[in-house]
């Protein structure tokens, strides 16, 4: 099977570097590597070119987010398997390898993720418990936390077509909402292998850029609530982690002084109960 990578990147010159290095030194597997470069002004494009040269394309596009720049990679890649690298992150030598072997042996699974050894701040740190990973239907964990990760993740491009790809109007939290979209009806299966090093403690995440991540979560979660795709015991566990999140955002409004918008979600939480 033939994989298509693709590496979105914002003024992240040197990590990016890293990140392509850990692909192309990738064992067994065939790919071709998308790099998109959403608006960069360190001269990334012109650095991975200079370097790398026909090993990659790159694709220059203005700052549109990782999103846009995730969607337009895979709107210009070729091969049946799409992967996601963020530009931070890297991967082992046979993390390609080993999610190829697996889809081609089972057919019948759409997507893949496997473990990762996390890095912050340059030190190697231990997920939570909270974190772990569940295997096969994991909609309803996946609700109130991310648990997937599009550095881990392969997939095939049906599936990708098929859901939409990444939402581009959330600047935050869209991996969140794609899982959830994907994980409806869909199993994603894990590896249980640490094949990919991700890397934290930065200051351009976009968890430190943003306020009140779970704004973006809780649009997503009322999308789900409007598509009528779930069923009776899905919606209630939606309903749930809804409440919950507009409670805490409402909470933190109302300590900044942002009355008019703790009530927003106020209401909002008791029109979807």
């Amino acid at each position: 099977m033939l994989t298509s990578v693709i590496i979105p990147t914002h003024n992240r010159r040197a990590l990016v570097r890293e990140a392509v290095a850990s692909v192309l030194a990738q064992r067994g597997a065939t790919f071709e590597l998308i790099v998109v470069d959403d608006g960069s002004t360190d001269g990334s494009a012109a650095a991975l070119e200079a370097e790398f040269g026909s090993a990659l394309q790159v694709i220059r596009t203005p700052n549109c987010g990782v999103s846009a720049a995730r969607n337009t990679g895979v709107a210009r890649s070729r091969w049946e398997v799409i992967a996601f690298l963020d530009s931070d992150d890297t991967w082992l030598p046979d993390k390609l390898a080993v999610q190829v072997s697996f889809l081609s042996a089972h057919p019948e699974v759409e997507i893949c993720q496997t473990e990762e050894l996390w890095i912050r701040s340059g030190r190697r740190v231990n997920p939570r418990r909270r974190h772990r990973k569940p295997s096969g239907t994991i909609f309803e964990p996946s609700l109130r936390l991310c648990l997937v990760s599009p550095s881990a993740v392969a997939m095939r491009r049906t599936l990708f077509d098929r859901v939409g790809g990444f939402d581009e109007s959330l600047p935050a939290c869209e991996d969140y909402d794609l899982w959830l979209r994907i994980a409806v009806d869909t199993p994603v299966v894990l590896i249980d292998q640490h094949l990919v090093v991700k890397r934290g403690g930065h200051a351009d995440q976009l968890s430190r850029r943003f306020w009140g991540m779970d704004r973006f979560r809780v649009r997503s979660l009322r999308r789900l609530l409007d598509a009528g795709r779930l069923d009776d015991d899905r919606r209630a566990a939606v309903q749930t982690v809804l409440e919950e999140k507009c409670a805490i955002l409402a909470a933190g409004a109302a300590r900044r002084g942002r009355h008019d918008e703790a009530g927003d979600y106020r209401r909002l939480a008791e029109a979807h109960a």
